[in-house]
């Protein structure tokens, strides 16, 4: 039955998880326990700031306690709300499951729009929103690990990772009580461009499975594959960076706050961020034809939809009009649960959020295991590697010497194989392999099952079952 009222959100996850779990055979009991927000905290808290106190009200919800510690970002935005905060939690759950993190699903939000306060004010209050959870044992490295989300980055969970290593200064593992926090204060390489990275891997992974693509309708390689991207902010960004300069992937499409580009011809990714940077958005950029109604964009041509922002921007009112075969869903929850319904019908394919933004989660996970460990990844065996590879390298000069031009090594190549892998390559082969396993697992309910439709419901059946198993584990 096609729906004719829009879910919200919180209802929206809520309905894809009963969808999967009517495909189950779970205990009634242990279905409703997996389900179901374990405890959400609300924190009311005041700042004096240019003369006066100031009270700002946050979330922290704990979805699922499976495994601890729980992990999910914090947001800083004005619509944050409980049940948004809920919902998010709920899919972290299922996000780190399906992925194979081993984080039970949390996440956080404080209501205000960052760009009214003044850097050392938003330190002050973050400071604040951090001790009030920190106190609770809301921030902890064992028990609850935020990270940066929707107007959080670096910045801030430096911000927060001093404040709670302030308030347990005997705590060897302070560091680890947040991800997402820059290199000189216990970051890890390649954090910042995870998510982004993650998406990249993902569509890599599906076009490794001819089969998949062609129910797409669609055939070959990403090379000259046509993308809309919907949101430039950090995961946008990457994710049209990396398909763009290493894919051969043609970013026809960018929509922001104040309208959209649209160049058939594709556009420069970098100069349209730098420009955005610089001017707010994407109004007056010169190289490309501006649309006022950016969501209209939404709607063009293209090979490859990449919503990468807020949540509902496919929904009711225009998924019948959406002509992308293939979704990647770079947003959390950025398709309802009524325009997958809809799109279901017409043959789009979805690549669901769940899995396709996994790898902030799983880029985080290295970051806390690094931080638990107190090594950077690659510090021990970095030179030995190239120690063995110089062995291989040089025998294979000694033939060339001998072989002369019936044989010789290509350019590069020395420089190439002795090069141990550092920080960054072990975090991005690690990213890599995680997001092929994912899509693997998920594919494989797809297929395998005529019951399941569709990728999302093959994600949710895939990440309840192992937080059904880590419950029986523990005897429930």
């Amino acid at each position: 039955m096609t729906r004719t009222t829009e879910p919200s959100f919180r209802e929206s996850v809520d309905l894809m998880f009963n969808r999967a779990a009517a495909l189950m055979d779970l205990p009634p009991g242990l279905e409703e326990k997996i389900r179901v927000c374990n405890a959400t905290y609300t924190v009311r808290f005041g700042v004096r700031l240019r003369g006066q106190m100031h009270t700002f009200v946050g979330y922290r919800s704990v979805h699922s306690e499976h495994m601890e510690p729980v992990k999910g970002g914090i947001r800083f935005a004005t619509a944050v709300n409980q049940d948004e905060v809920e919902a998010l939690a709920a899919l972290m759950t299922y996000k780190c499951a399906l992925v194979e993190a081993p984080f039970g699903g949390s996440k956080g939000g404080l209501c205000i729009d960052p760009r009214e306060y003044e850097e050392y004010e938003m330190e002050q209050i973050t400071r604040r929103f951090a001790y009030e959870l920190a106190k609770r044992d809301l921030i902890n490295p064992s028990q609850n690990v935020p990270a940066p989300d929707m107007g959080t980055g670096e910045r801030e969970m430096a911000w927060i990772a001093d404040q709670y290593a302030r308030m347990n200064t005997t705590d060897i593992n302070s560091r680890a009580c947040v991800t997402g926090k820059p290199l000189n204060a216990g970051g890890i390489a390649g954090r910042v461009e995870a998510t982004g990275r993650g998406v990249q891997y993902a569509l890599r992974e599906f076009f490794r499975h001819p089969k998949d693509v062609a129910a797409a309708g669609l055939e070959g390689s990403l090379d000259g594959k046509r993308v809309i991207v919907q949101g430039l902010g950090n995961v946008g960004y990457h994710a049209a960076k990396f398909l763009s300069e290493e894919d051969g992937s043609k970013i026809i499409g960018i929509i922001e706050r104040d309208g959209a580009l649209f160049d058939t011809d594709g556009l420069d990714v970098e100069a349209v961020r730098q420009w955005i940077v610089k001017h707010g958005g994407v109004t007056g950029f010169p190289d490309a034809t501006h649309v006022p109604d950016g969501g209209t964009v939404l709607e063009e041509e293209c090979d490859i939809l990449v919503p990468a922002a807020l949540e509902g921007v496919i929904n009711l009112s225009n998924a019948d009009r959406v002509k992308a075969p293939l979704i990647i869903e770079a947003a959390n929850g950025p398709v309802t649960a009524g325009a997958d319904e809809i799109l279901r019908k017409k043959g789009t394919v979805i690549i669901p959020d769940m899995y396709a933004n996994a790898g902030g989660v799983t880029v985080s996970y290295f970051e806390w295991v690094k931080n638990l460990s107190h090594i950077r990844f690659g510090r021990m065996q970095r030179r030995q590697e190239e120690a063995r590879h110089e062995l291989i390298v040089s025998e294979l000069q000694r033939l060339d010497r001998y072989l002369g031009d019936a044989w010789s090594m290509s350019p590069n190549f020395k420089a190439q194989y002795l090069r141990g892998a550092g920080e960054l390559e072990l975090v991005r082969s690690g990213l890599d392999d995680t997001m092929r396993i994912a899509y693997q697992s998920m594919a494989e309910v797809w297929h395998d099952r005529s019951d399941v439709g569709d990728l999302r419901t093959a994600a949710y059946i895939v990440a309840i079952d192992k937080v059904a198993k880590s419950y029986r584990a523990k005897g429930l």
